[in-house]
């Protein structure tokens, strides 16, 4: 969207200085959707929410997206095209008693037939008893909520309120979108600006047209003339969108793992550069990798895990920075390991047995016969030493009965060495 600008027009109006105070995104803010730029996949011409929007039908909704997507400049259109009242509150600000002010002006609205529609940023910093308070209000349509949120409203947002939205995920604004808003800066600013400093600000704005725009701003006030140089200093750096505890944190280790996973060491590199400037805990990755290490890898390639354990311990001991190094040097070996997930189902086969068909006794001949009386009860008589035997191999059967023959591991080709040990061993069990 051409981000999230200007206010509508029943604001009241203020003095050209005072407009100018403003910032740059809120004085550019779209008023139509004509002037929306992104969020194509909800807002093309002939989809539904386009077309209620022109209709002037508005529904509760959840827009659901990051910083700087057009969740405010949405919510705006939508209460002026319905030609209805806005009300705007922000969750980490308000509390019952305001959301109570708000509903109250909306049923004296009501009364004169002119609809209410109620905007709430950061509706998931509501807990669950404020946000129960709105249910009555949307249910019986005393307002049409449209409630913002960067976090995943089907873990932040009551389920009760949000089976009476309609759930809409904006995505990061591309850098071509941004590089429209910032054209549309240059004009409305009369400033002259190279086109590599605006290609820079449109890449490196992380998806938040806000950003793009406010080091702009900075950058035509501070030296006039936007090059590429005044652009970095301006921005400084790439804004990192990442959550330690939100969506980016799930989605990044998820990618990170996938990345590794499918053996490229240059995306797992990138995916843990990531997380690692979000300033995620160290801990959490390694022991990702740990884990990674025998799901999707195991006896492809022992020393994995002894390579991701030892890039635990050295976490422990040496922390961050320095630490880095341990992480990148597992993400390239994991990354480059052969894999293999025959442990994971392994297990997973097993269990599954256990689960459906419960837990069978051992033979008594391997129950332990560590404790007196043992021997009088059966415990531990017969057992076949295997060191006793030839290749230190015995044929006695070692599975409980109604097990023996289950065939759990299955080694793949990329641990073919085991395979043919496994083939092996069990030729000289007769098996």
């Amino acid at each position: 969207m051409n981000s999230l600008f200007d206010a509508d027009e029943a604001e009241p109006r203020r003095s050209a200085a005072n407009a100018l105070a403003r910032p740059l995104a809120a004085r550019l803010r779209p008023r139509t959707l004509d002037e929306v730029v992104g969020q194509e996949h909800l807002l093309a011409e002939g989809s539904a929410l386009r077309i209620a929007i022109e209709q002037g039908r508005p529904h509760s909704m959840v827009l659901y997206g990051p910083p700087g997507s057009g969740k405010t400049t949405l919510a705006r259109i939508v209460a002026a095209a319905a030609h209805a009242a806005l009300e705007e509150l922000s969750a980490v600000e308000a509390g019952r008693a305001e959301v109570r002010k708000v509903l109250e002006r909306a049923q004296h609205r009501r009364q004169l037939a002119e609809p209410t529609v109620f905007f709430l940023d950061e509706i998931h910093r509501f807990n669950k008893a404020q946000q129960d308070t709105l249910l009555p209000a949307v249910e019986e349509g005393l307002v049409t909520l449209i409630g913002a949120t960067t976090e995943n409203p089907y873990f932040e947002v009551n389920s009760a309120l949000l089976s009476r939205c309609q759930v809409y995920e904006l995505r990061p604004l591309l850098a071509t979108d941004i590089e429209v808003v910032v054209r549309r800066a240059v004009d409305a600013l009369e400033a002259q600006a190279d086109e590599d400093a605006i290609a820079f600000l449109a890449a490196r704005a992380g998806g938040d047209a806000r950003t793009a725009l406010a080091a702009f701003d900075l950058a035509v006030q501070t030296h006039g003339h936007v090059t590429l140089e005044t652009a970095q200093d301006a921005l400084q750096r790439r804004a990192l969108t990442y959550d330690k505890t939100g969506d980016r944190h799930y989605d990044t280790i998820s990618a990170w793992i996938k990345a590794t996973r499918g053996s490229d060491p240059d995306a797992s590199l990138y995916y843990l550069a990531v997380m690692l400037e979000g300033g995620e805990d160290p801990r959490f990755i390694v022991r990702r990798m740990v884990i990674l290490a025998s799901e999707d890898i195991g006896n492809a390639d022992p020393r994995a895990l002894e390579v991701a354990v030892a890039a635990a311990q050295a976490i422990e001991h040496v922390g961050l920075p320095e630490g880095q190094f341990a992480l990148a040097q597992a993400a390239i070996y994991l990354s480059l390991a052969p894999k293999s997930d025959a442990a994971k189902k392994a297990i997973g086969a097993a269990r599954g047995h256990v689960s459906e068909h419960g837990a069978k006794p051992p033979p008594p001949y391997l129950q332990s016969a560590g404790y007196n009386a043992a021997a009088r009860l059966g415990r531990g008589v017969g057992y076949d030493y295997p060191h006793d035997r030839p290749g230190h191999l015995s044929d006695q059967e070692l599975a409980p009965e109604g097990v023996a023959g289950e065939r759990f591991y299955r080694p793949d080709e990329a641990e073919a060495a085991l395979r043919e040990r496994l083939e092996e061993i069990r030729r000289a069990r007769g098996r």
